[in-house]
């Protein structure tokens, strides 16, 4: 089977294979599973740790757990993690210092083996973000290697978004429910009348030799059409969407909008949408010395621009006020993000309308902006 052959079908028991199959190869496998009244990312040993017959209900900050009438494994929306979390983990050393007894100091850069990753369940939102940041963290000068080494090694299965949650608006950031090309396996759920089974799609060599691997036959027109309805259905119950116009223009149009004073006033500046962003990438470094002095190590760990440490420069933060770094974000997100990277820096998946805990959707402070440019200009 080559990547360009058609289409196939597997069913539960496929799945099951599928995870042990990776396993047995050596790879970590991580997919979603429930924990903590969430569907998390984690390790996963066999497929029997799957969300089976759990979906999510969403809102502006709200996220629940809900009991489906089907044995669904994909049919949630985004949780709090994406797979940043892995590729480009919150923390991680990026070297040591060590003084000898003669006096010399001895760098030694830490560069660990990658795991050979497998991310099972990533949805389109996810896979559209993961080449964003294959773009910002490997695509520059000054490449990221940590990244660029667990990257190579990651095999990605994409899982088709058949339930979009009350947050989404992929469709109108350019994205949708299917899956765009990138992905080494893609699967579509099904469960209807004819049962629970996933058409699968190979997307590379190594994804098409892992599907020769597992029990499957070749896709029938039913279970073909059924899968492209459900995706196409799926994009039409996206649960938000930004207003059409041009972002670009009228996020750089906006900066002195009255709706930034108004969002000031309940963001609470945590950064919890920068750290569920699966597109935010900023960093900072601290050096970390133990008792003696003779030994050293410096780390990376995630940053926020909501950080009044963020901008600081000599003689203070540059974006000082709530209002300064709110604009910040959601400009540099959806305009400025343009300049850089020739893309926007949002993928729809919705997590930071879920996960803050002000429930400030972005979603509703755009077409606030919008709705204020429209008032500038009839003045």
């Amino acid at each position: 089977m080559t990547a360009t052959a058609p289409p196939a079908v597997i069913d539960e028991d496929g799945l099951g294979v599928l995870v042990a199959t990776l396993v047995a190869q050596g790879r970590t496998v991580v997919g979603p599973t429930v924990r903590d009244g969430a569907i998390v990312l984690a390790e996963l040993t066999s497929s029997a740790a799957l969300p089976y017959g759990w979906g999510v209900d969403l809102d502006a900050g709200r996220y629940r757990l809900v009991r489906r009438e089907d044995r669904a494994v994909f049919a949630h929306s985004a949780g709090p993690q994406s797979w940043k979390s892995w590729l480009h983990p919150a923390r991680e050393r990026l070297w040591s210092a060590d003084r000898t007894p003669e006096g010399d100091v001895t760098f030694t850069a830490a560069e660990p083996e990658a795991p050979a990753y497998a991310f099972l369940g990533v949805r389109p939102c996810d896979l559209r973000a993961i080449a964003i940041q294959d773009w910002v963290l490997t695509g520059g000068r000054h490449p990221d290697t940590g990244y660029g080494r667990r990257r190579r090694r990651a095999l990605l299965i994409a899982a088709e978004c058949t339930e979009p949650g009350a947050t989404c608006f992929c469709v109108s950031t350019g994205g949708g429910p299917a899956a765009d090309p990138g992905y080494d396996l893609a699967l579509t759920e099904i469960v209807d009348d004819d049962g629970h089974r996933f058409l699968v799609r190979a997307g590379s060599e190594e994804g098409a030799r892992l599907l020769d691997a597992l029990p499957h036959r070749r896709a029938d027109f039913v279970t073909e059409a059924s899968a492209r309805g459900a995706v196409d259905a799926a994009r039409d119950r996206m649960g938000r969407a930004l207003p059409p116009v041009d972002l670009r223009t009228l996020l750089g149009g906006s900066l002195a909008a009255d709706r930034w004073d108004d969002v000031a006033d309940r963001c609470l500046t945590c950064g919890n949408c920068t750290m569920v962003c699966p597109t935010c990438f900023c960093v900072t470094t601290e050096e970390v010395t133990d008792l003696t002095g003779d030994h050293t190590e410096r780390w990376q760990r995630w940053d926020s621009c909501f950080d009044l440490d963020f901008s600081h420069l000599h003689e203070g933060p540059v974006r000082a006020s709530p209002r300064a770094r709110y604009r910040q974000w959601l400009t540099h997100k959806l305009s400025t993000w343009h300049d850089q990277f020739d893309s926007s820096g949002c993928v729809g998946c919705g997590r930071c309308v879920a996960w803050c805990p002000a429930g400030i959707d972005l979603t509703e402070e755009v077409a606030a902006l919008h709705a204020e440019s429209g008032t500038e200009t009839r003045r």
